[in-house]
């Protein structure tokens, strides 16, 4: 329960909920002895037991309900003791003389007058709190039912008062009452429409409002029986009003009280059993009433039937509102089906039918494309920033895309951070290739987010749905913003299917991202034979390690002063049955994908370290082995390292692992985490292609490496005055400088040799000392030097 700002506990809810139902079961036994009782008894245990009620329901709203949530509530209590004002005043006229009691019977009614408005504001609050007028069906039942509820009351009560010739007020006022405790009941009626959950006070709260309607009912009907023999007595009256007071009273001891002012979470939009009842009957109050109660003159007719009419009305209301809100329903759906929710734009299946249907069109000038734009690097932003300003992010890509395209081309979100624009334009003309530089333009500029502003690339692939007349010469189409290409000329002449075109785009696209991102490619159909190529060799790499194709070839390392072998890098190899030798440029790239990388890494691995342990035997050599992004994700790298190194006898000096810059940018958290635990084990790091990624001071001080190895790219134009020799000179002695030792890759020449040895350069490898050879033929190798001063 709550107090202000006193904690609930189970045991004082418990508590209350059972305070609520004793004050129920007591209230229920008076309410049945104020019925039985003589009239003077009666009215004092009446009187006694609505006091009771009256602070029981104080006690519960201080205890069960928020302050900030009582208004309602306290508009009901004061109601209630209003109440019993107005029945402690018809004790009073009980004991005046019969001059005086004809005038002064007026005044308790009088005296209940107020008390229905402080109940009308409160049940008016109520629903304002739970948003109930929001809810446009429950409103319109609500106003069904009053209107029959008014034709009622019309009919039973109103009608005969004008009709009899002994027209005391007293009696209008007594058939009136019923009137405004149907119309409370009405305005009510949403809270019970509505989806909210059922509570025991919930219950409690409709169980007062139908016992005051009864007994309000009563006294009606008792206004035309005060002389005769039939009269219903007062302290019936009393007793039903004492229940409706009882009720209340538990409804507000209850817990569950508090859920009455609490917004309610959705819409009636199901016609349930009850309400189902109470249409039905609000719209068979007409006949009924024609035949059971015809109206006594032309007036009251008239009256009657504009109440039907009315009524008719309302249910003409009913019927197009309902209409209307499933056509609204319908076009909403059909909305969010062809559209995607978080850009507004259309989606996949939209753009596809639209393509298709313009490619059937085949207007025969004109050509259909399709742009596939892609974000690069998107998923860095989302786990930087979260998924909020990740979506946001799209958003605003969708909005510079939609504002650099032309009005007649279609833009569509596909999923994730891909975005789909299909055009049309003449055949010939670099339309589609045109747009996507200016879309890479309109990228370029950094995105204002929440975050501040965010710079975002993009990677395109064109493709076209029908052949151009002008066909560029073959080699490379990836184009970054401001060049122009010719495109190429498209194959696929006779495409029919949109999918096509996003396969092909999608292809394209994959072209411009291995170009270096933040451009775009057009369609070549030898891009197909690529990808073709690629699933083939998948299907052939998933068994190439469990039938044995797999080998191991050794390339020398060599130490650049002594010019003897330190040790070797052990490189895969692969040899099909049918596809022969397979570049380690093709299927490496596919197993690192496909994650087969892990298994045949570790096999590698374990392979390279055996045969290393064996050839020390005679000499002290030490092995390299490179060690893929896959592999540096995967838990318990360390460990799988450590068990191998004693299965095979390999000391943990004898073991290089390499790693590349770009790959440890792409997870450098994980990356650095596995890195300081292989150091941990004595293995010597290697930084691999130094020079081709980031190349950064602050990487080499950050990352636990001991050796630098020098790109080949780099390691070309040295010893003939080449623009590298600078960069050479500067890597090697920064490397020193922070104690690493280096190796220069792909030393081919005894110039390019003699050139590393005279700057420094510690351990050269390449041609010039032996290409990758396997195990048996490098043994040779370890005797003499391979390459004399």
């Amino acid at each position: 329960m709550v107090s202000g700002d006193v904690a609930r506990t189970p045991a004082r809810t418990a508590g209350w909920a059972a305070a609520s139902w004793i004050v129920l079961g007591a209230g229920l036994l008076t309410a049945v002895a104020v019925g039985v009782a003589a009239p003077a008894t009666a009215t004092r245990v009446y009187l006694l037991g609505v006091l009771v009620c009256c602070v029981a329901a104080a006690v519960g709203l201080r205890h069960n309900v928020a302050a900030g949530h009582r208004r309602p509530w306290l508009l009901l209590l004061s109601a209630q003791c209003l109440s019993l004002t107005g029945e402690s005043v018809r004790l009073l006229v009980t004991s005046v003389d019969a001059l005086a009691h004809t005038a002064l019977t007026m005044i308790p009614n009088l005296v209940l007058l107020p008390n229905y408005l402080l109940l009308t504001a409160g049940v008016l609050d109520l629903l304002r709190r739970s948003r109930a007028a929001a809810d446009d069906p429950a409103r319109v039942d609500t106003l069904l039912v009053g209107v029959g509820a008014a034709l009622v009351v019309w009919s039973l009560w109103v009608e005969p008062w004008f009709a009899a010739d002994d027209r005391r007020w007293q009696n209008l006022v007594a058939a009136l009452l019923p009137l405004a405790a149907a119309l409370l009941l009405v305005i009510a009626m949403p809270v019970l429409l509505l989806t909210r959950v059922r509570t025991p006070a919930l219950a409690l709260f409709v169980a007062s409002g139908v016992a005051l309607l009864a007994a309000d009912m009563v006294l009606a009907v008792r206004g035309w029986f005060v002389s005769g023999p039939g009269a219903i007595p007062m302290h019936v009256m009393g007793a039903l009003v004492f229940v409706a007071d009882t009720t209340n009273a538990a409804c507000m001891l209850h817990p569950s009280v508090r859920v009455l002012t609490e917004q309610v979470q959705g819409r009636s939009r199901f016609l349930t059993k009850g309400r189902t009842a109470a249409i039905t009957a609000a719209l068979c109050v007409p006949t009924v009433l024609w035949v059971a109660a015809p109206p006594a003159n032309n007036t009251f007719a008239l009256v009657r039937a504009g109440l039907s009419l009315a009524l008719i009305g309302v249910v003409v209301a009913r019927v197009v509102r309902a209409n209307n809100s499933r056509a609204r329903a319908e076009q909403e759906t059909r909305w969010q089906a062809e559209h995607d929710a978080l850009t507004g734009l259309p989606n996949r299946d939209t753009v596809a039918a639209t393509i298709d249907r313009w490619v059937a069109r085949g207007d025969a000038p004109s050509r259909v494309s399709v742009l596939l734009l892609d974000l690069d690097r998107f998923k860095l932003i989302n786990d930087h920033w979260g998924h909020e300003v990740g979506d946001e992010l799209l958003r605003a890509v969708a909005g510079r895309i939609a504002a650099a395209v032309r009005a007649e081309d279609l833009v569509a979100r596909v999923g994730g951070d891909e975005f789909i624009v299909a055009l049309t334009g003449p055949a010939g003309e670099p339309v589609a290739e045109q747009l996507a530089t200016r879309l890479l333009t309109a990228l370029a500029a950094p995105l204002p987010l929440s975050v501040g502003a965010v710079d975002v690339t993009a990677s395109i692939g064109v493709a076209h749905a029908a052949p151009q007349p002008h066909a560029a010469a073959p080699g490379n189409h990836a184009s970054t913003p401001g060049s122009h290409p010719e495109p190429p000329e498209d194959h696929a002449a006779g495409r029919e299917s949109a999918l096509d075109l996003f396969r092909d785009a999608d292809t394209a696209m994959y072209r411009a991202k291995d170009s270096g991102r933040n451009r775009y490619a057009v369609f070549d159909p030898r891009l197909r034979q690529g990808i073709q190529r690629r699933v083939e060799l998948e299907g052939a790499l998933r068994g190439a390690l469990a039938n044995g194709q797999l080998a191991v070839h050794y390339q020398p390392l060599v130490h650049l002063v002594t010019g003897r072998v330190d040790g070797f890098e052990a490189l895969m190899r692969w040899t099909h049955p049918e596809l022969g030798p397979v570049s380690p440029v093709e299927f490496i790239p596919v197993a690192e994908d496909t994650g087969l990388i892990v298994a045949s890494g570790a096999w590698l691995l374990e392979e390279a370290a055996a045969q290393t342990q064996a050839w020390r035997a005679g000499s002290p050599v030490h092995v390299s082995v490179n060690l893929a992004v896959r592999q540096l994700r995967e838990p318990g790298l360390a460990d799988q390292v450590r068990e191998i190194l004693a299965r095979t006898g390999l000391p943990a000096e004898g073991l290089w692992l390499e790693i590349t810059e770009s790959g440890f940018m792409e997870d450098p958290d994980t990356c650095l985490r596995t890195l300081h635990e292989l150091a941990a084990l004595g293995i010597t790091l290697c930084i691999d292609d130094f020079g081709t990624g980031y190349s950064s001071l602050s990487y080499l001080q950050r990352l636990p490496v001991a050796i630098v190895k020098i790109d080949r790219a780099f390691v070309t134009g040295v010893g003939d005055g080449g623009p590298d020799e600078p960069i050479v000179r500067a890597v090697l002695a920064m490397s020193h400088a922070l104690g690493h030792r280096v190796v220069a890759e792909g030393v081919e020449t005894t110039v390019q040799r003699d050139w590393l040895r005279a700057n420094g350069c510690d351990f050269g490898q390449g041609w010039l000392y032996g290409k990758p050879l396997p195990a048996a033929d490098q043994t040779a190798a370890l005797r003499e030097p391979v390459s004399r001063p």
